[in-house]
């Protein structure tokens, strides 16, 4: 065992010296572990709020990058390169919208390219634009042109029908028709008669009115005797002629030259013993149109 008697004074300072030392140095220490705490806590705060500003700005981004596709989907053109143009950066930006823009770095391009993107779509906007309003003239003045071409069309419908309508005058004033038309019962002297049992002969007689508009030419008469009972008597069943498309049965005919002024004729027709007391109607037939009509009567005495 030391004697401690025999312990020097300077021996005991340092002795005493060595705690102190000690307690000092475990101060700094716990001081600088404290500063280092410090700091590691304000670096973590800072790395999270830094990590939350790029989160919000990425997001913000992405929402943009969003919107500029569904800008990109309102935008419609007829014009073929234009479309494909927009078709190109549409996926462009949906490609970009896959990327994970995890540091300032990558949001920085993603920033950058939402730049350029948003140029180029305000240039495609200008170009839609300009083709709109072009396409707003082209329409009007198509619209002006039909408007045209409508009333052109209407015009010459219009005068079709003038046309069509003075056509149909033309021809209604060209038919020649009959005046004067007088049918008489004759017998074998030629003399008046109304009795059925002295009847020979039948004479119609008219005119022909004068009519400059019509064909002057050779014209053929038909004329029709019709009974009572409404039957045509006629001397031969094939005594047929073409009225309004149809194929008409006649009683006699007569052809004479028309030279456009009146002319006088006669039509006769022989008794076959076809005819019955009672009121008969006599019609005239000229180029596909009935020219006139007159009564007679036949009686028992």
């Amino acid at each position: 065992m030391t004697d401690t008697k025999n312990i020097t004074p300077i021996e005991q300072e340092t002795k005493k010296s060595l705690p102190i030392g000690m307690i000092a140095a475990s101060i700094i220490m716990a001081g600088a572990l404290i500063f280092l705490i410090f700091m590691y806590f304000d670096q973590k705060n800072k790395m999270v709020e830094m990590e939350t500003v790029l989160t919000q700005e990425k997001d913000s981004l992405a929402n943009e990058l969003r919107l500029m596709v569904v800008g990109y989907d309102t935008l419609k053109t007829n014009n073929d390169s234009l479309n494909a143009g927009l078709y190109k950066e549409r996926t462009r930006i949906v490609q970009l919208l896959s990327v994970n823009a995890s540091n300032i770095q990558l949001i920085k391009k993603y920033k950058s390219e939402i730049t350029t993107m948003r140029e180029i779509m305000k240039n495609y906007i200008v170009q839609i634009d300009s083709l709109n309003s072009k396409n707003k003239i082209l329409v009007a003045a198509n619209t002006e042109i039909l408007q045209q071409i409508t009333q052109v069309r209407n015009t010459n419908t219009e005068l079709s029908k003038v046309k069509e309508e003075l056509s149909t005058k033309v021809e209604i004033a060209s038919v020649i028709q009959a005046k004067d038309i007088v049918a008489v019962s004759l017998n074998k002297k030629r003399k008046e008669t109304t009795r059925i049992n002295l009847l020979d002969k039948l004479r119609i007689c008219f005119t022909l009115r004068e009519n400059p508009l019509a064909k002057a030419g050779p014209k053929k008469v038909f004329m029709r005797v019709i009974r009572p009972d409404s039957l045509v008597i006629t001397s031969s069943p094939d005594n047929l002629f073409n009225y309004k498309g149809n194929k008409t049965i006649y009683s006699s005919t007569r052809e004479v030259d028309y030279i456009n002024q009146d002319v006088e004729m006669c039509i006769f027709l022989d008794n076959t013993g076809d005819f019955i007391i009672g009121n008969y109607s006599v019609e005239l037939y000229l180029e596909d149109n009935i020219i006139g009509r007159t009564n007679f009567m036949l009686s028992k005495r």
